[in-house]
């Protein structure tokens, strides 16, 4: 089954970019961005901005955009069973070389997790301070002190 991701997040003011890899299935069932309540995003993400967790999604969102801070995936769309990263298959790759014209104060692009992370290399040579940061998936528990700690570096850098 072909899955499609969502649009960008961001504005002519964006500084700093998250690149996710792909939606997974409660992501696309809720029409969010990690969606799932399992996954820590919003909660690592708070070491830069206000409490997301407490916040609908929308206003996560302008919140998000108020710190210069864009949502997109690598993936436009891909097959998957289910949602893991690693069964993602005939993956389509989102258009970056539009990101100078949609984003031109757009400094630092992170990565979230390894599957992403892949495309670092493509990122960084657009010129683009870039880091592949751990994954907020709630399978990635095991040094969760470790992960907060890396996005708060990342993201007050």
């Amino acid at each position: 089954m072909i899955k499609r991701g969502f649009p960008p997040v961001f504005d002519n003011n964006t500084e700093i970019l998250i690149l996710g890899s792909l939606p997974g299935d409660e992501s696309l069932r809720r029409r969010q961005y990690y969606g799932h309540p399992g996954n820590d995003f919003w909660g690592v993400v708070c070491c830069k901005v206000e409490n997301l967790q407490d916040m609908d999604y929308e206003t996560r969102l302008t919140t998000l955009k108020r710190h210069r801070i864009g949502l997109w995936d690598v993936f436009k769309a891909g097959k998957r069973k289910g949602s893991q990263d690693s069964n993602i298959r005939e993956e389509e790759v989102n258009q970056f070389s539009e990101l100078k014209e949609m984003a031109p104060e757009l400094k630092k692009v992170f990565f979230n997790g390894k599957a992403s992370g892949r495309y670092e290399p493509v990122l960084s040579a657009m010129g683009y301070e870039t880091k592949v940061l751990p994954s907020s998936s709630g399978i990635n528990r095991r040094n969760v002190k470790k992960r907060e700690s890396e996005w708060e570096n990342a993201l007050k850098s």
